[in-house]
């Protein structure tokens, strides 16, 4: 199987990326799954019904959310009642929507989608990820029901994501972590089989800090003052993200490569 996952699209820069670029992708790397999280495409914080339309117009299978999930209010009831999103499995007990859902890939096959979030560094406590994990793995093993599982890691700390792939290491196809905005260059194959990535990056403008104006966040920083809002950059956006191909009767990859498409990041592509 052939699945493409992107990482946090980023505002209107973000949103543009992935409407002019996924259906070309599709179709010129043979896709069969592709994931995207959307959880800043709305201004930067959180996912609007609209613009989940519009990313999965787009040629989005899913639709991955983060701690930002609900920070646009039309989210609490939109996510009721499509199917295609994602929240966090460890959200809220009272969080609407799923965090584990089973899709059919263009191929046929079964592919399960699950995020979670993290603990380290972040500004609300959750539920225990690990934990949270389990139940789901233990209910749809790898190469049984579903032929594929991914795993969206959306964590601030590098260690705490590098301790769930091995943790899933055997039990999912692929482990990726979102949310810090900076993708990284550890893409590996995992012993037991799960492809993983510390991080997809973002798809928006990395001429900004984290896909944000330069402006306001580097006063933050040199005077400790707020004078204005964080304003998504609207430059050229790269597409970031990564592909992964699996054993279409373990489940198990079998290559991963980062993604990196137009914009000022260069790198790898299928």
């Amino acid at each position: 199987m052939k699945i493409l996952f992107l990482g946090d699209v980023m505002g209107r820069a973000g949103r543009r990326a992935v409407t002019e670029n996924l259906a070309r992708l599709r179709e010129a790397w043979k896709l069969d799954f592709v994931v995207v999280n959307g959880e800043n495409a709305t201004g930067g914080m959180g996912l609007s019904g609209a613009h989940a339309k519009t990313l999965l117009d787009a040629g989005a299978d899913c639709l991955t959310l983060g701690d930002h999930a609900f920070d646009q209010k039309d989210m609490l009831s939109f996510v009721e009642h499509e199917p295609r999103i994602v929240r966090p499995l460890n959200f809220s007990k009272a969080a609407p929507g799923k965090g584990a859902r089973l899709f059919t890939a263009k191929n046929g096959r079964k592919v399960l989608v699950t995020q979670a979030l993290g603990q380290v560094f972040m500004k609300r406590p959750f539920d225990d990820p690990f934990s949270a994990l389990d139940t789901v793995f233990k209910t749809h093993p790898l190469g049984g029901m579903a032929s594929a599982i991914i795993v969206d890691m959306h964590c601030e700390a590098t260690s705490e994501k590098m301790a769930m792939g091995h943790w899933c290491d055997g039990r999912a196809s692929l482990v990726v972590g979102t949310h810090t905005h900076v993708p990284t260059a550890d893409a590996m194959i995992l012993p037991g089989g799960t492809g993983y990535l510390s991080d997809a990056g973002m798809c928006g403008d990395y001429n900004s800090v984290i896909g944000m104006e330069k402006t306001e966040p580097m006063r933050r920083f040199i005077t400790g003052m707020q004078k204005e809002r964080f304003t998504p950059a609207n430059g050229e956006a790269t597409l970031s993200g990564v592909y992964l191909e699996t054993d279409d009767r373990t489940g198990r990859a079998t290559r991963i490569v980062p993604v990196r498409e137009g914009g000022l990041l260069q790198g790898s592509a299928p």
